[in-house]
């Protein structure tokens, strides 16, 4: 019997992943002024211990009015930074996991409340409100309050950021950014031209749009260390007319890869209210499987993938590199230990834990070796 492709290694730049699994970036929304908590401690630590091949930490606001919410986790100051490396030096003391962080802006879809209090957006003047910005004045919500456009002076600054937080979490240890492009925030506004009605340089055209993000991309890239992988998430499509297409993404992952980029993470939609998205077990992959088609750099499906021949299939044929899992392993935290056992694997464990093999799966659970951080 051939091993699976989903446990196979794989190489993105010089970091070298066990297995094909990624844990998606999610919000927790449970920072206090950008600062993780003890609940990051309890999420992240309990994630590290499941097995997959990347955990990556939920995006990360490069300034404090990009958060999506007043409960969203910073990268900006050194509170921010300090708060992270002590999450980071408990969890790496108990596993050898790489872990990435993705940053973000959220542009005009900040200022919002917490899911569970309906993530409604908050207005300016109200507490945990503040004025939101965006590559237009255009509201996501015809009843939020609009986002001021943004200048040139006001664009730089936001580049600059990104790339203070890429330097911030090079002294974190951290293995690999991930650039949030997509999900109807900051850089996707600038990508789509739903969002993007500028008239200078950085609209209009599809070039133009896609400049900002390129730029950013580019002082991430160079702020971030060389032998270090530097990821884009993008939404391949606003599953709306008129808006940002997957053709439109596969010329984007061109002009990454050519600059540099490491690998692509492709999902979908979250730029307008009006998308409709077919929702289904691997709704997204199609979109993934045309950026694979088109680039030679790893890339990464994601979207309702839970079922564990399903995620072997997508990498086995090619259509993806890598499978990533939110919510699935957020239900399932062994998600990667129950889908190697189905698919005859091993994945890494902590040795407290090597007991729990379970006797029909003799070969299934392999000692970790923690790693530590500065």
């Amino acid at each position: 019997m051939s091993s699976p492709k989903l446990f196979e290694p794989l190489s993105v730049g010089a970091l070298s992943l066990p297995n094909r699994i990624v844990i998606a970036p999610m919000c927790q929304y449970s920072a206090v002024d950008g600062k993780m908590t003890d609940w990051h401690l309890i999420h992240l630590g309990q994630l590290v211990l499941s097995g997959a091949g990347l955990l990556t930490i939920e995006a990360t606001a490069v300034r404090p009015e990009g958060r999506i919410s007043y409960g969203d986790v910073g990268l900006w100051d050194d509170d921010t930074e300090a708060a992270m490396a002590t999450v980071l030096q408990s969890v790496r003391r108990w596993s050898s996991m790489p872990i990435a962080i993705q940053l973000a802006h959220a542009g005009r879809k900040a200022s919002t409340d917490l899911p569970w209090h309906g993530g409604r957006q908050i207005a300016p003047g109200h507490a945990h409100g503040w004025q939101t910005v965006a590559p237009s004045a255009l509201p996501f919500h015809d009843t939020d309050h609009a986002p001021e456009a943004m200048t040139r002076e006001q664009m730089d600054e936001v580049r600059d950021a990104f790339a203070a937080a890429a330097r911030r979490a090079a002294r974190l240890g951290l293995d690999a950014v991930q650039i949030h492009a997509a999900h109807g925030y900051l850089l996707h506004q600038f990508l789509s031209p739903l969002s993007n009605q500028r008239d200078d340089e950085y609209g209009g055209t599809p070039g133009n749009r896609m400049r900002f993000p390129l730029e950013v991309f580019d002082a991430v890239r160079a702020a971030f260390p060389a032998e270090n992988p530097v990821s884009v998430r993008v939404s391949a499509t606003d599953w709306v007319d008129g808006g940002w297409t997957t053709e439109d993404t596969v010329a984007f992952a061109k002009a990454l890869e050519a600059r540099g980029c490491s690998a692509i993470h492709v999902s979908t939609g979250g730029l307008h209210p009006a998308q409709r998205i077919p929702v289904g077990p691997g709704y997204q992959v199609p979109h993934a499987r045309a950026v694979k088609q088109a680039v030679a750099i790893p890339v990464v499906a994601v979207g309702m993938i839970t079922d564990y021949d399903h995620a072997e299939a997508i990498v086995a044929t090619g259509d993806a590199d890598l499978v990533a899992i939110a919510r699935g392993i957020l239900y399932d935290p062994r998600w990667p230990w129950h889908a190697a056992a189905h698919l005859g694997a091993s994945v890494a464990a902590p040795p407290q834990y090597l007991r729990s093999q379970p006797r029909q799966f003799p070969n299934l659970l392999k000692a970790d070796e923690p790693g530590s951080i500065a």
